[in-house]
């Protein structure tokens, strides 16, 4: 395996510890649909959260959140809309979160962005 995938796994290991501490229930994680895949489905009460994992070994070059681009989260967006059509729960509540890991031989940083973007 690649190291940047690797460090992807990695992350989303740490990124779904890090919402179990938080009291999310996680449902699925890497659900595919086409061409989308969403790294993490959880449930939080009544609302269902897409959980979009962007890790990085260094902030040099940006935040890792900065990486989520547009074609991304059209892919997102349609990928969650097969999910909670699946899921057969009328009027289920979806947000979508960005969970931004740093992750290098000087520490582990986490940043959980909530409604880090509509789906509309």
């Amino acid at each position: 395996m690649a190291q940047h995938n690797e460090l992807g796994s990695v992350g989303e290991d740490l990124a779904a510890a890090h919402l179990l501490k938080k009291g999310y229930q996680i449902l699925t994680r890497n659900y595919t649909y086409q061409k989308g895949e969403i790294d993490i489905i959880a449930r939080l009460d009544d609302l269902i959260v897409i959980v979009e994992v962007k890790t990085r070994s260094t902030p040099d070059f940006g935040d890792p959140q900065d990486f989520l681009k547009p074609l991304q989260i059209k892919r997102l967006v349609e990928t969650a809309h097969h999910f909670v059509e699946e899921l057969e729960e009328p009027d289920v509540e979806v947000r979508f979160d960005i969970v931004a890991i740093i992750k290098n031989k000087a520490g582990t940083r986490i940043e959980h962005l909530e409604d880090a973007f509509y789906h509309f």
